[in-house]
């Protein structure tokens, strides 16, 4: 299932997205099943249905936290002159980095380098700390797609990443969760203006899901709606004011969002 957080006339809602999201298909022919509830419990399709169109799509979850994994593609660490990690490198971007499907990404007036980031985004469904391994495809409501936008300077020449990579908007998150996937062996790529900058496939990461959801939560508890970001391939490079970026992942669809000014 796919399942979408979206507005209409000044509600906020979730929804099935019904109909095919495969490339070349045609936006307006899908409709979203307004959801009775919320989707981290027990829930019915109400069977009332809007066009997608008519919406405005919002970020599918607003998460309490996002823990991020870097240098999870060895040629994404080599492209940046880095080593690949003995144990994996977390970090965190605030809740208030999260804009959704068509929001404005706002490039910060302290940075002269920004950068695209394409990732899997891991969403999680239930409360959850010290997860076995066995059991983490129990605690993983679905995924979604990613843009891990970063300050590329700020982030050389500060010990810590919380600017570099916290910094509002720069955690592009949608169009919606897919419930039903196999992620280990999709495709990934990234595209600024139609071009391609990034293309990867999530079996490349050195440390799997499963390896990252026991790592993080030997440290700290999970809730409904956090959001894991798996790493990115290699690829990354400069996004500027005026620039359209692009996240596609297999089996999810298509994040799309404008670089402007910041204000």
């Amino acid at each position: 299932m796919r399942i979408a957080r979206f507005s209409i006339d000044g509600n906020v809602a979730f929804g099935a997205v019904e109909g095919s999201t495969a490339p070349g298909a045609s936006e307006g022919e899908l409709v979203l099943d307004i959801i009775k509830g919320i989707p981290f419990a027990d829930f019915e399709l109400s069977g009332t249905k809007v066009p997608l169109n008519k919406v405005r799509l919002l970020p599918p979850v607003l998460p309490n936290k996002i823990v991020a994994i870097g240098r999870n593609y060895a040629e994404h660490a080599a492209e940046l002159g880095n080593e690949v990690p003995d144990a994996p490198i977390t970090f965190f971007k605030p809740s208030t980095s999260v804009v959704g499907p068509g929001d404005p990404i706002a490039y910060p007036s302290f940075s002269q380098d920004v950068h695209h980031e394409a990732e899997l985004a891991v969403v999680i469904g239930r409360m959850c700390r010290e997860v076995p391994r066995e059991r983490v495809k129990d605690v993983i409501l679905g995924y979604t797609c990613a843009n891990d936008v970063t300050a590329r300077d700020v982030q050389q020449r500060e010990k810590q990443w919380a600017r570099a990579k916290g910094f509002d908007s720069s955690c592009p998150l949608g169009p919606w969760i897919e419930t039903d996937l196999d992620p280990s062996d999709l495709t990934i790529q990234c595209t600024v203006n139609g071009e391609q900058r990034q293309l990867g496939r999530t079996s490349e990461m050195v440390r799997s899901i499963e390896d990252l959801v026991v790592h993080i939560t030997e440290a700290m508890t999970l809730l409904p709606g956090d959001v894991i970001l798996t790493g990115t391939p290699a690829g990354v490079g400069p996004l500027n004011v005026g620039d359209e970026v692009a996240v596609t992942i297999e089996g999810i669809g298509t994040l799309t969002n404008k670089v402007i000014k910041r204000g």
